[in-house]
């Protein structure tokens, strides 16, 4: 199949579940189509028992799909920047400490204490893997998902402090935790005696700082550009050129590219800045431009996210792991924010139970399987790409229908 013919199936099948959803379900957009796409799929897994043609053609549809490539390299940086770009600058302005701690100190904590929490409890159910291998899957699923958290969190108004430090989080820690993945990936692939701290220290500021720096220039190139006239085609185009040239020179310079976008849409989308280049009908496209290219890609990802559950290998004691990782990552979660909640909570005034709240609220997304796709087979990538999906289904479907009731009972 062509790029074409798999984009158009994409889609078509992301309007119908759209549809569904919001003509019959009512449910926030993520939850309803990853919930419509996995029950349509397992209609097509009962009916090959008859006739397979359905199966086969998804199938075919799937391994034509590079998913790790697709969203890492390409629908993220859209992703990132649309999300950033309508997140509320002031208020993670002054969470930025506390939000900077959960997103690379947190996500670090996280790694390890999955990857012990997984290391024996694997042993428990005679799954018997090296203890690099999870912390890798921890590394790879302590990220929080910015594109599952925005539109659920939205949708059921949470108050602004908490909104601000999960959804802040959620935009910085998947760049710290895809650095993290690569630099336990590389030890795993080459050994511990290629391993050099120093080396992998300097990597890992030259990939956060670097991505940082870039997102700085890029979101400030855009603005004088914005600045400059006063054509609101062109501005469009212009912030369309700043994600894809800056996410091409992010890669070549081999910085972060989520970084840098989350950083260059955060300058972009300040009010400030906003109302000194922007007119109001250039601010009103460009709001709309990127909420569209926002619901249309989130659309495609969970669709995609639903049907990648043909590639899985089904063994029951893969899904069991996977069901058993579920309170190991979220205990995992709760003691990884609880040293930067208790140093900030009294001087910015935290909203009752906030650790509890990010917690719930620290939802699993499109990156952690992507980062799972890219494990080899030496690194158990079927069990780890299990544990992952099941993981990030409870997460989505389980956690996001709830969190909106836990918010109210308990703030």
């Amino acid at each position: 199949m062509d790029f074409y013919a798999i984009a158009t199936v994409l889609i078509v099948l992301s309007a119908i579940f759209g549809y569904i959803n919001v003509r019959f379900l009512e449910l926030p957009n993520t939850i309803g189509l990853m919930i419509i796409t996995i029950v349509f799929t397992m209609l097509i897994f009962a009916l090959s028992y008859f006739d397979a043609t359905l199966l086969e053609k998804e199938r075919e549809l799937i391994g034509h799909i590079d998913f790790k490539t697709l969203l890492l390299d390409g629908m993220l940086s859209f992703l990132l920047f649309a999300g950033a770009l309508h997140t509320n600058f002031q208020q993670l302005k002054i969470q930025r400490k506390p939000i900077l701690a959960f997103a690379t100190l947190g996500t670090l904590i996280s790694t390890i204490f999955v990857g012990v929490f997984v290391f024996f409890g694997l042993k428990v159910i005679n799954l018997h893997t090296d203890f690099i291998y999870c912390l890798l899957f921890g590394a790879l699923i302590s990220p929080t998902d910015p594109i599952a958290v925005l539109g659920i969190l939205k949708k059921v108004g949470a108050p602004k402090q908490l909104e601000a430090k999960i959804v802040g989080e959620s935009l910085f820690n998947d760049g710290v935790g895809v650095v993290i993945f690569i630099t336990i990936y590389s030890i795993a692939s080459q050994g511990m005696e290629h391993f050099s701290l120093a080396h992998t220290a300097i990597e890992f500021i030259k990939e956060v700082g670097g991505g940082l720096t870039l997102g700085g220039i890029l979101g400030y190139v855009t603005y004088r550009l914005l600045k400059s006239i006063d054509d609101y085609d062109t501005e469009v185009i212009i912030t369309i050129a700043a994600v894809m040239g800056g996410t091409l020179l992010a890669q070549n310079l081999h910085v972060s590219a989520p970084l840098a976008m989350v950083v260059a849409g955060l300058i972009v989308g300040n009010d400030t800045i906003r109302q000194s280049s922007m007119s109001e009908i250039t601010e009103l496209y460009v709001d709309k431009f990127w909420e569209l290219i926002d619901v249309l890609l989130n659309t495609v990802l969970f669709v995609m996210i639903g049907m990648e559950l043909l590639v899985l290998t089904f063994e029951k004691e893969y899904f069991l792991a996977g069901t058993l990782a579920i309170p190991a990552i979220l205990l995992a979660r709760y003691l990884s924010l609880l040293l930067p909640i208790k140093f900030y909570s009294k001087k910015l005034g935290f909203v009752k139970h906030v650790n509890t709240l990010m917690t719930w609220g620290g939802l699993r997304g499109g990156i952690s399987i992507a980062l799972a796709l890219s494990l080899t087979t030496d690194m158990h990538r079927d069990l780890f790409l299990v544990m992952t999906y099941t993981v990030v289904v409870f997460s989505i479907i389980g956690q996001g229908l709830s969190v909106g009731k836990l918010i109210k009972k308990l703030t």
